[in-house]
């Protein structure tokens, strides 16, 4: 995503570029006299971050198998590292199949973990055929209802070779992309083996919380000193707040320092 304007429903239930990207850009000042510099996820700030974006952009998709994880195994865990255990142990686990994510392991609390690909960010961002891309990613059970189909539809037709115009025509359709997300939904990304940039790497551990249409003071985004970031998208779009924690999934310490 390239624009705040992008965010939401219509472009896809991932768009992290776009919405940090445009916090950053407006806390850069801030970062030199001292006050909370925001990192990104998969995007870069600035004269520099467009550099970088050109570098890590992917044109068209790679070789399908360049998007999979070598072993079934190893993408459980990496998907479960998105949440505590005590949240992903008992969570279902979905891995990358031949035709779309699949149940790996069924689940007891009504959460969903799974490794996101590159597809998930918004149709226009650099990294959406990123062939590194790794977000292991853990929804609670109203974001696995109203805010993990479209990009289960996604993959679907990513993986059925499906160009990104012809993606972008079947979302103006499609009913899962037109849901809005149900309240209280939220997502745990929290793994430091994560891979969510070539720039940033696994950036910070932080949670997510999905919104209808939600002004940013409502929550106290954006301002100065505020833990709380995110993106408002037009009136008929959704809006994504995300708060870094101060810890990985694992119970290690993680720098809060944004700069």
């Amino acid at each position: 995503m390239r624009a705040a304007r992008q965010i939401g429903i219509h472009s896809g239930r991932l768009p992290y570029n776009g919405v940090i990207r445009v916090v950053r850009q407006r806390f850069a000042a801030g970062a030199v006299s001292g006050i909370c510099g925001l990192a990104l996820l998969f995007g870069t700030i600035g004269p520099a971050g467009a550099q970088d974006g050109n570098k890590t952009s992917s044109p068209s998709m790679a070789p399908v198998e360049q998007y999979r994880i070598a072993s079934r195994s190893e993408e459980i865990a990496l998907a479960r590292s998105a949440a505590p255990a005590s949240i992903s142990g008992d969570a279902e686990v979905m891995v990358l199949g031949n035709h779309g994510y699949e149940t790996a392991i069924k689940g007891k609390n009504g959460f969903v973990c799974l490794v996101e690909r590159s597809w998930f960010a918004s149709f226009g961002d650099p990294v959406f055929w990123n062939p590194k891309i790794r977000g292991p990613d853990c929804l609670n059970p109203a974001a696995v209802r109203t805010v993990l189909p479209v990009n289960l539809q996604r993959t679907q037709w990513v993986l059925a070779g499906l160009s990104k115009a012809e993606m972008l025509a079947r979302t103006k359709t499609s009913a899962a992309a037109h849901q809005a997300p149900a309240p209280g939904s939220m997502g745990y990304m929290m793994s430091k083996q994560g891979y969510l940039s070539d720039v940033d790497g696994h950036w910070h551990p932080h949670l997510m919380f999905f919104q209808s249409h939600t002004a940013m003071s409502v929550w106290g985004a954006n301002l100065p000193g505020s833990p709380v970031m995110g993106a408002e998208g037009d009136p008929d779009e959704a809006t994504i707040f995300f708060v870094p924690v101060g810890q990985w999934s694992d119970g290690t310490t993680a720098s809060m320092d944004m700069r």
